[in-house]
């Protein structure tokens, strides 16, 4: 279990462990955050897989990128879900990154993400992806949550 902290508890209640995982899941795009080399954050949304089982959030992207490069020098990330629309609710933290590069793992992780955002492993967009994981383009950025700060404005505000 991931520690959940009220990131608002002057007017927002908190959600709970399976509300988070439940948000996580059907949320679409992950902003985050990482510090470069000069010690200044660089904030990126990306697509991801949450696996609720596991707790772990999967990113995709270019072995090369500046968020590979970027974690060499500190193997923490921030990341930020939230819903624009009210009543406002949201799930951030951080997290410790583990970079995969393995091949058949990085598939498996993909084409769950795919799936999920694009509903066919058919589509461009995951043949392209698919094809750069086989060339060994791509890696996986496993990221491990310290802890969830989360806020649910709809559980207090009518």
């Amino acid at each position: 279990m991931v520690r959940i902290i009220n990131a608002d508890p002057e007017i927002g209640s908190s959600m709970t462990e399976d509300e988070v995982k439940d948000y996580m899941i059907k949320r679409t795009i992950l902003h985050i955050g990482i510090v470069d080399n000069k010690g200044e954050s660089n904030v990126a949304p990306v697509g991801y897989y949450f696996d609720s089982d596991s707790n772990k959030i999967y990113i995709t992207t270019h072995k090369n990128s500046k968020k590979v490069r970027n974690l060499s020098n500190k193997k923490i990330i921030s990341f930020y879900v939230d819903d624009p629309n009210p009543p406002y609710k949201g799930v951030r933290g951080k997290g410790e990154v583990r970079v995969h590069e393995e091949i058949n793992h990085n598939r498996l992780i993909a084409e769950k993400l795919l799936m999920r955002s694009l509903g066919s492993l058919e589509h461009p967009t995951s043949k392209w992806l698919l094809g750069e994981i086989e060339k060994g383009n791509e890696v996986v950025l496993e990221v491990s949550p310290l802890y969830y700060s989360t806020w649910d404005y709809g559980k207090t505000i009518q």
